[in-house]
């Protein structure tokens, strides 16, 4: 985990409807200093959106050769690779040749359409790549649920998410930009 990092603990009960997913998960995450809990909670959002018993976090901010999830199988391949924010385009590029399928998750306060508009024609490309647009709003509400200890449930269908932490309920709502294929 990484130094002076703040730590996180969670549970999330995942609902998953689509994927006929129902499962329990504890996670200890490490907040790097110059993580915001957007990217934070961005992190718990992906796990939710794909979570399995062997989907693993990466070592953290500023690791270039390990994205924000990943899903390996039993012979160290990438199954899946996840990244959040606005990625350059060699990163996605690498991430793509090196597994067999790469979700990004964009999300920003300034310009993630933009960031998808001047990407996309190159990105179109990509076989193996999925993009999905978080809107802004929602991720700052998620963010507000961020806790040093938190127990969340996740109820997903139809490309529609709610949250729920005992308080307050969150529905986000997917817009796929690109998907695989």
């Amino acid at each position: 985990m990484a130094t002076n990092a703040t730590i996180y603990k969670a549970v999330l009960q995942i609902s998953d409807l689509d994927r006929h997913y129902f499962q329990d998960h504890t996670l200890t995450l490490a907040r790097h200093p110059s993580e915001t809990e957007e990217r934070l909670m961005m992190r718990v959002l992906a796990f939710a959106l794909h979570a399995d018993d062997v989907l693993a976090f990466g070592r953290g901010v500023g690791t270039e050769d390990e994205p924000a999830l990943w899903q390996r199988d039993a012979t160290g391949a990438i199954d899946l690779w996840i990244e959040i924010g606005q990625p350059d385009e060699k990163t996605i590029r690498q991430a793509c040749g090196r597994s067999k399928q790469v979700v990004i998750y964009v999300y920003g306060p300034r310009g993630a359409e933009a960031w998808w508009e001047n990407q996309r024609a190159s990105l179109d490309r990509l076989k193996n790549l999925a993009v999905t647009l978080i809107p802004m709003e929602g991720i700052r509400t998620l963010a507000n649920m961020a806790k040093p200890s938190m127990h969340l449930q996740w109820t997903i269908q139809d490309g529609h998410i709610w949250i729920a932490d005992g308080t307050q309920t969150l529905q986000l709502e997917l817009q796929r930009l690109k998907g695989c294929g």
